[in-house]
Formats: structure tokens, sequence, C-alpha cells
């Protein structure tokens, strides 16, 4: 059936639904409920695993993270961020190279410290290793949420072969619902970053006769640091 067909079957169909409640879907009261609804935004069922004083849903998030294959190590403050992440390539036996965006936490940060090689902007796909800074995370599955920009690049996530990602302890919500209210908070209702990844672990596949791979769509590594303070 073409294209015009399907609309005129539609068509059809909802008009034959409207003519049997009687309605015309233009009734003030009837859109007045439906723009109620949308404006209010209200979240579905929150599963209350993630309901959790501050420590616990840390730790939580931390063993759903390693539940899922990453690694994780805690540091005091952010100022411990390169050492972490020197510490954790030179025991993967990685090369002691970095990319990172230009997010001014990220960039602040001592990395002249460390004998790492650090390089600012999006990746090509020849990095081995990116950086990242989380915008949060989630405690009931253990899932990093990252938003694109120049601050922390989309092509990060995706194309090193390793991929290390900061979060701030305050920064993990209970929830997907609370990190969403919080983005739109910071956005502004119907204004969004032009992409929010969701991350749980390092990419998997086992599409080929149920075997996991890891590595099969992005980093075959991911290692999470969570600055507590």
């Amino acid at each position: 059936m073409s294209a015009a067909g399907d609309g005129s079957a539609r068509d059809t169909v909802l008009g034959t639904v409207r003519r049997s409640l009687g309605v015309t879907g233009r009734e003030a009261p009837r859109r007045d409920a439906v723009e109620a609804r949308i404006a209010l935004a209200r979240p579905g069922v929150v599963p209350a695993r993630g309901q959790l004083p501050d420590a616990e849903r840390v730790a939580l998030f931390c063993d759903k993270a390693e539940a899922a294959a990453a690694t994780v190590e805690r540091v005091a403050t952010a100022a411990d961020v390169p050492d972490a992440v020197a510490r954790f390539l030179r025991d993967a036996n990685l090369p002691a190279t970095i990319r990172m965006g230009s997010d001014p936490a990220l960039r602040s940060l001592p990395w002249h410290a460390t004998a790492l090689d650090t390089a600012v902007g999006p990746s090509d796909g020849s990095d081995i290793n990116g950086l990242s800074w989380a915008y949060g995370a989630v405690a009931e599955s253990g899932t990093l949420v990252l938003l694109s920009g120049q601050d922390n690049p989309t092509t990060l996530n995706f194309l090193p072969d390793n991929h290390v990602v900061v979060v701030a302890a305050r920064d993990v919500a209970g929830d997907y619902e609370a990190v969403l209210a919080r983005v739109r908070e910071r956005y502004g209702k119907g204004l969004m970053p032009r992409t929010l990844n969701f991350v749980t672990g390092p990419s998997r596949s086992a599409d080929i006769e149920q075997t996991l791979i890891l590595g099969a769509h992005g980093p075959r590594r991911l290692h999470v640091v969570v600055v507590e303070a």
C-alpha cells in the first residue's frame, strides 16, 4: 500500500474511533488535560534499588559497574585523577597517552605531575585511550551518563579502545529518572544536548554463536574513577 493509502486508512480508523466516542479531538478540556500531562512529565515506577543513603548509593554504583565488566577506582579528590589514570594505563600495559575534551574539570588537573602524553579534542579513531568526565551515573545499574559537546566529545565514548570515565560521587543518582530530571533542570524543558549516552560496562556482543566479545562496537575496556569529594 502506498504512503498516501496508509495515511488515508489511518485517518479512516481514527475518524471511526472519534465518532464512536462522540469527540473531535479539539475539545478544550481534552486538550488541556493532554497539555497538563505533558507539562508535568511525571516519572513512571522508580525501582527502590537505588534509593539509598549517599555512601551506600555510590557503593551500589561501583558494585554494579564492576558486575558489568568495568573496573573501578575511588579517589579522594579530583587532584588524584591523573595518578589514577596513569596507574590504570600502566597496570594494563597500555601506552601512556590519553585524549580528552576541553572540559575545564579535566584540563585543570595536574597532568604535568605524570608521565602521560595528553591530547585535547574529538577522537578521529586513531586514539588508543580516551578520557571523559561524566555528567552523572545511575546506581541501580552501574551506568554512566555522558553528554555530548566540546567538553566531552561523544567520539571519545566509542572510538578509543580504552575509555576512562571520571564521575563525582555527588553526581551518582539512584535511578535514571533522577538524572534526566537534572538534565532538564540544567538545560530547560525541551532543550537537551544533541546526544546523551548511557554507558554500562565496556562494549560487548554475543551475536555470533552466543560467544561474548568485548569491544564489538566501542571500547573493550571501561575504567571508572569515582571522585569522593
